[in-house]
């Protein structure tokens, strides 16, 4: 074994290990369709989930009607019994590409809003929406209009603007899928 370089070796390795390895990254970024202009949200139809959460949910759970087309649903869940309570959310792009969602819950107030929020905290202002008055909460990250009634916080929430946050809450309909 004499004449060997132990140090060469390794060498020819890694160059015969890049020889192969490059031409099939090469390939692999050809022939994988990608398109950097393909918006990267996921628009998601929530139906069914409404439907599980108003038959399954203590509270009648609220959802918009009536918004415009450029308002995107992005997420959308209903959980039972958590820390939370029963919790129901679903999240929107509003027209300029910024968040709102609602949350509902029938857990502690002031546990949830905190949560939902992320720390937005309660001014002395309040939003008339239709005939309710809701309200306003201001944080770093989000704002929001809450509501509380009947055993069930609602929160409109996000980093859209007031007029936005105020939108969503008009276009709120509460429903049950329990029959009388």
């Amino acid at each position: 074994m004499a004449g060997r370089n132990p140090k060469a070796q390794t060498v020819r390795n890694m160059l015969l290990a890049l020889i192969v390895t490059i031409p099939v990254a090469v390939l692999s970024y050809v022939f994988i369709p990608h398109d950097e202009h393909k918006d990267p949200i996921k628009t998601v139809d929530y139906r069914v989930e409404l439907d599980t959460a108003r038959r399954a949910a203590p509270y009648p759970v609220a959802a918009p009607e009536g918004l415009p087309a450029d308002w995107r649903a992005t997420s959308v869940s209903y959980r039972e019994g958590g820390k939370d309570g029963s919790a129901w959310h679903l999240g929107f792009l509003d027209p300029e590409t910024q968040y709102v969602a609602v949350e509902q819950s029938d857990a502690s107030p002031a546990a949830y809003i905190d949560n939902v929020t992320q720390g937005a905290v309660k001014t002395s202002r309040t939003e008339k929406v239709g005939d309710a008055a809701w309200r306003y909460y201001e944080g770093e990250k989000y704002n929001a209009l809450v509501r509380e009634e009947h055993g069930v916080t609602t929160v409109v929430t996000g980093t859209a603007d007031t007029g936005q946050l105020a939108k969503m809450a008009a276009a709120l309909k509460a429903g049950t899928g329990k029959k009388a």
